[in-house]
């Protein structure tokens, strides 16, 4: 295959002006060609458009998005534009994707199988990278799983191709998404991406992540005989429906056809399939009425608290606090070796409640308000007594004290390395919040 950049050939970056050299072709796509490449020294990525693509427009807009910066080091942002004078158009570049990180296409073909608690922190960070790009007067306007990376292990996540990013309303240099995750008004050709779009292509995103399904492929697309171009239009554009809209049953997921759909949807617990209701039924016919990044990342953390291990097989649940009261306090089974579930015991801090597994961490996200979503180092722990086997606590790898108040009101201090059981009414002050153990 011809490349348009040769292993060895050298061009130079504006406006630092330094040489960036092409080693190795790493792949092609509808806008250009991505280059593994050396630039002082240091491996990076070099985009080089197609000279069809190299527009003076789209110059201009990496141009733009250079001067601003990236939102955070989650994407990978152009670091400079690239130029030769012996090769026609132009290219970028930006830091290189390590390659512990997958697309959601490896987990559509169970390259991968990430945990629920991963799904969740991936989903979490997704939604609080885009709320970022927003927030600067951004839009991506071509969420999608080919540009969306996480690692399976952790949930860490990286973005990728981020030249389709621009000002929001701000024309679409010849981007108007990736077929299936675009918005319906785009699909119709009544709108052009935006963040309004942007919130639609996210909560597709985040289904898919989640369900390994789409939200609008039930019944409906089954009976389509040639997934044409008026088909298309019609199932995404026109006519969509969500698989699980609660009036509307005709494009339910079809057994055999959308297995993965229906093993998911009922996993998950109830705030969070509410919230794709809403986004797949007044979010699909209302752009003002899409659920905002900021919701997606509550629910996102509310998830991760909510994971439970069965004490049979070991797989990850969900706990569901709507669904134990209206069964009356007994736990569901579990939903892979369907025996009952013994839930473990839980604190709850303010409106959030945390299960406390065997492995569960509490960071400053869940005892302080001021620190919104940080994770970044955890503050306690659950840890068995040392001497006592079946025996757990909560330990303070904090730098403060705690103060705890037992069932029985007496009152002791829970220096930072120490422990508090277990024992249920037992009060622990984090500072400023509360938290009360439940079992």
């Amino acid at each position: 295959m011809d490349q348009i950049l040769q292993e060895g050939q050298t061009v130079h970056t504006e406006p630092s002006g330094m040489p960036c050299t092409a080693e190795k072709l790493l792949g092609a796509g509808g806008q250009g060609e991505v280059y593994k490449a050396n630039l002082g020294g240091e491996s990076v990525a070099l985009k080089w458009f197609f000279p069809q693509m190299a527009t003076a427009e789209q110059r201009a807009a990496i141009e733009l998005l250079v001067r601003k910066g990236a939102p955070n080091e989650r994407f990978l942002w152009p670091l400079e534009l690239a130029t030769d004078p012996q090769v026609q158009g132009f290219g970028y570049v930006m830091a290189l994707r390590p390659p512990r990180f997958k697309n959601i296409v490896d987990l559509m073909k169970r390259r991968i199988e990430p945990t629920f608690r991963a799904l969740a922190t991936a989903g979490l960070n997704l939604s609080h990278d885009y709320l970022q790009l927003h927030s600067q007067g951004l839009c991506y306007r071509d969420i999608s799983f080919g540009n969306a990376f996480f690692d399976p292990d952790n949930g860490d996540v990286l973005i990728c191709d981020n030249d389709n990013v621009a000002v929001d309303g701000g024309g679409t240099l010849g981007v108007l998404g990736t077929p299936r995750f675009m918005a319906p008004e785009v699909v119709r050709g009544e709108a052009v991406p935006s963040t309004q779009t942007d919130l639609f292509s996210l909560a597709v995103l985040l289904f898919y992540m989640l369900t390994v399904a789409h939200p609008l492929e039930g019944r409906k697309e089954t009976e389509i005989k040639c997934l044409d171009l008026p088909a298309m239009t019609k199932l995404y554009g026109t006519e969509p429906l969500f698989i699980f809209d609660p009036v509307d049953h005709s494009n339910e997921p079809v057994p055999g056809t959308h297995d993965n759909a229906i093993a998911f949807w009922p996993i998950y617990p109830q705030f969070l399939r509410d919230l794709f209701t809403r986004a797949f039924t007044d979010g699909l016919r209302d752009p003002l009425a899409r659920v905002r990044e900021s919701e997606w990342r509550a629910t996102m953390v509310r998830l991760r608290d909510a994971i439970i291990y069965c004490p049979y097989c070991y797989l990850e649940n969900i706990y569901d606090g709507e669904a134990l009261k209206a069964a009356g306090g007994k736990p569901a089974p579990c939903w892979s070796c369907k025996i009952e579930l013994r839930l473990p015991p839980r604190i709850r801090i303010g409106k959030s409640v945390v299960m406390l597994n065997h492995d569960t961490q509490l960071f400053p996200h869940h005892i302080d308000d001021s620190r919104m979503y940080d994770f970044s180092k955890p503050v306690a722990s659950v840890a068995q007594h040392p001497t006592q086997k079946g025996v757990w606590g909560l330990k303070n790898i904090s730098g403060d004290r705690w103060v705890v108040t037992m069932p029985d009101g007496t009152v002791k201090d829970v220096e930072p390395e120490r422990s508090v059981t277990l024992v249920k009414d037992t009060k622990i002050q984090f500072g400023k919040a509360e938290g009360i153990i439940r079992v």
